[in-house]
């Protein structure tokens, strides 16, 4: 395992969350982990996400993985004098995320407007589905919605099968990092003198934003990309392909590798084939590639392909699943599962943060906190400030 990193880049950042799920606590924990002293304020049910198992003696582990280095402070935002200790939180802090509706924090007396004008560099980061303002702004939205709305079911999956989503959350884990991304440049713009800003972090714009290659397609011939499965629309081969035992990927991005593929599989003549001459040939008779390729990787099984690529300098991969991915060597070299303390006494593992400064990863300095846990503990700071 590596060592911690003894930097923290954001020490001494104050972050209040007022978030639940996914997109919000995963942006809030990126910032924690990178040093931030990060609030979570949850109502007297808490976060959704501390119901979601498995649960470990009653402990979620999914919540776990979304808010290690966080204080979980229970305050009900229907009573006036918990709403007051929010406005003092708010004001103490650097930083508020949030991810309710449009208009909701607003309501309460404590949305950006309100907050900037009594602390004018305060940033103020709005995750929600579709943004502050437009036709659809009031709409809600979770990562199953955002993804189909934002095109990402239609080039998922198989040509001919129903429509998918991708099985990791997408928009929830690539909204929450554009929020911690922006939030981390307005640090340093308020840090230089400038003044805050309300960041809207809107969920279908990010889905929209990571999927530059396939909007490029659309401006470029002006038609939708489709459905490929695993494989590329403008390189091949570029896929998934079926060994004699089973699936293994290879990525051959250049003309380059395309070659040692064809010394792999020993069939030099494919080059000279005009259905593969160039990188745009080999991408639109991809099908044709695959049913010639497969005919040979039958023959052997995944292992054989693996290290025969592997020994050829072609990017390569097993189809692992998380068991197999997370006990990859590279991940034990790395130190990214650690040893996490549940509040309940109980431990388990988790996936870390997988940057590394100067060789060094990051520590988990806090544990995932149980519900309320530090609520008095800042019920006393403010108290003894009002005194």
């Amino acid at each position: 395992m590596t060592s911690s990193s003894s930097i923290l880049p954001l020490a001494g950042v104050r972050v209040v969350e007022f978030c639940s799920t996914a997109s919000g606590p995963f942006s809030t924990m990126l910032l924690s982990d990178m040093g931030a002293d990060v609030v979570k304020v949850e109502p007297p049910t808490g976060d959704g996400l501390r119901q979601w198992p498995p649960l470990n003696q009653g402990y979620s582990e999914n919540f776990a993985s979304l808010n290690r280095n966080k204080r979980s402070v229970v305050l009900n935002l229907k009573d006036a004098s918990d709403v007051a200790l929010a406005r003092q939180l708010i004001l103490e802090a650097d930083v508020v995320v949030e991810n309710n509706r449009p208009g909701v924090m607003d309501r309460l007396g404590l949305g950006y407007s309100a907050m900037s004008a009594e602390k004018p560099s305060l940033i103020f980061c709005s995750i929600s589905a579709y943004g502050q303002t437009g036709p659809r702004s009031a709409e809600g939205g979770f990562d199953l919605t955002i993804q189909a709305a934002a095109g990402v079911m239609s080039v998922t999956g198989e040509p001919d099968g129903a429509p998918v989503k991708c099985g990791v959350p997408l928009s929830d884990f690539a909204s929450g990092l554009y929020a911690a991304y922006s939030v981390a440049s307005m640090l340093v713009h308020v840090r230089s003198g400038g003044h805050g800003a309300h960041i809207d972090i809107p969920m279908f714009g990010c889905t929209l934003g990571i999927a530059a290659l396939q909007t490029s397609e659309y401006f470029g011939n002006g038609r939708s990309p489709v459905k490929l499965g695993s494989a590329h629309p403008r390189n091949a081969p570029y896929q998934a392909f079926h060994a004699q035992d089973g699936y293994f990927a290879i990525a051959a991005g250049n003309h380059k590798l395309w070659l040692s593929v064809l010394d792999v599989v020993g069939m030099p003549e494919l080059a000279e084939d005009e259905r593969f001459i160039n990188t745009t040939d080999r991408a639109r008779n991809q099908a044709d590639l695959k049913e010639i390729l497969e005919v040979v990787f039958t023959r052997q099984p995944v292992d054989h392909w693996i290290q025969a690529f592997n020994d050829a300098g072609v990017p390569h991969a097993r189809i692992n699943d998380y068991a197999a991915a997370l006990a990859d060597p590279q991940t034990a070299h790395m130190g990214w599962v650690q040893t996490l303390d549940l509040p309940n006494g109980e431990k388990t593992e988790t996936f870390a943060s997988p940057v590394r400064l100067n060789g060094t990863g990051f520590s988990i300095r806090r544990p995932p906190p149980a519900l309320g846990q530090h609520t008095d503990e800042v019920r006393q700071q403010f108290a003894v400030k009002e005194m």
